[in-house]
């Protein structure tokens, strides 16, 4: 039965032509309800549709790439792009990027005597490197040298061992030795010290 047809008086519901139409208008009230919810879902950018994504970013002059771009990384883009307002420092740059990356992905030094802004991040792919450096160049005033490092999270396990090579020489003088045939030294064994 009809939601609507709830608040027509009860012989109403009697009538087949009125519960018929309560039912079409059930279905197009339902359908109204879920429009307007998605009108307001699209007013934010962490709720927003795929189509709201796209109008956004064509808005913002951004040239998005579905195939290689998921859905998460275009919203973080584009709440980027809306957030990146002055007043900008370095401790302002280390946020956006760390809302960008991910906490800890990326380090920012400023060397002020040498007008050097070096920053150091590990980044997933490539359009996280585009988004992170167009960031970057917004942000940093003109008259500063910008350096940019990669770095990767993983650690490296180092081993030292010490080892020796004797090498015998084959050439002396008054050995007697002939250029072609004897050879000028020879590797010995290789033997571990440490």
């Amino acid at each position: 039965m009809s939601k609507l047809i709830h608040y027509l008086p009860e012989f109403y519901a009697e009538i087949t032509d009125f519960a018929e139409l309560a039912t079409t208008e059930d279905a197009e009230l339902d359908a109204l309800a879920e429009a307007v919810q998605r009108l307001l879902d699209d007013q934010f950018v962490d709720t927003s549709s795929i189509q709201a994504i796209k109008r956004r970013e064509q808005m913002l002059g951004i040239r998005a790439d579905s195939t290689t771009e998921s859905l998460d990384f275009r919203r973080r883009r584009l709440i980027n792009r809306y957030s990146t307002k002055p007043p900008f420092t370095a401790r302002y740059l280390q946020t956006r990027l760390d809302v960008l990356a991910g906490e800890g992905r990326a380090t920012v030094e400023v060397d002020e005597k040498n007008y050097i802004l070096q920053v150091t991040f590990d980044v997933p792919d490539a359009a996280y490197f585009k988004e992170i450096e167009y960031t970057i160049h917004t942000i940093k005033p003109a008259n500063i040298v910008y350096h940019q490092s990669t770095s990767l999270l993983d650690t490296i396990v180092l081993q030292e061992h010490v080892s020796a090579t004797p090498l015998i020489r084959g050439t002396r003088l008054g050995s007697g030795w002939k250029l072609g045939q004897t050879p000028f030294a020879v590797k010995g064994q290789e033997v571990q010290l440490v």
